[in-house]
């Protein structure tokens, strides 16, 4: 049973992918999905945001007397990063002196320890070259859990895969390419029910997220 001192499962999505008017956007189905996961017990908190500078800042400050074991994102993501409107996420944000560093410092100080997960409900981001780097990079940097996928994604979402602190990626570095080289990716394969480690948009969980 959680408490009100029981740490949070926050989840953060996109909000500036609404569409054309008659015609919904991305940004729509995050909403309801955020909606549906808070009913199913699934997350304590979902925000949308139009920059990556208002996510980190809600993330560091949100009932910052409780520790954080969850955090999602969903977004665009692209190989070795993620998208929110035109704001990137990669690794370059861990340098120091990068403008997101401070408040990517204040989420590691929140997190539970090497069991708390990050994981980018994203296109491609862990795929490829820049994909294996961005999650060795983040599980260095945070000491926890990073998972993501290697395929476009939307109600199917394929390459799912989770890296511990201290792992080496040891998924296919060409998972999910349609397009280019691991090292030039440039088009990724859209996500069916047969392709490695996929689930469906209302799944949760699967044996890579297992601790």
């Amino acid at each position: 049973m959680r408490t009100t001192n029981s740490p949070l499962r926050l989840m953060l999505f996109d909000a500036t992918c609404t569409g054309k008017p008659l015609r919904p956007g991305l940004t729509h189905s995050w909403v309801a999905g955020g909606w549906l996961y808070q009913k199913m017990g699934r997350l304590d908190e979902v925000r949308g945001v139009e920059s990556w500078e208002e996510g980190l800042r809600w993330l560091a400050e949100v009932e910052s007397e409780r520790p954080i074991a969850e955090i999602q994102f969903w977004g665009h993501g692209k190989w070795g990063s993620a998208k929110v409107d035109h704001h990137v996420l990669d690794v370059r944000a861990l340098e120091k002196g990068h403008r997101y560093r401070p408040l990517l410092e204040a989420i590691r100080d929140r997190l539970v320890g090497p069991e708390a997960l990050w994981w980018f409900r994203t296109c491609e981001t862990l795929g490829c070259e820049p994909g294996h780097e961005f999650a060795r990079r983040w599980t260095q940097f945070f000491e926890c859990r990073v998972a993501g996928h290697t395929y476009i994604i939307g109600p199917w979402q394929s390459g799912l895969h989770c890296l511990k602190p201290g792992e080496e990626p040891d998924w296919p570095v060409d998972e999910g390419l349609a397009e280019g080289t691991p090292e030039n990716p440039k088009k990724a394969l859209w996500s069916k029910s047969g392709e490695p480690n996929t689930i469906s948009c209302l799944d949760n969980d699967h044996l890579c997220l297992e601790r």
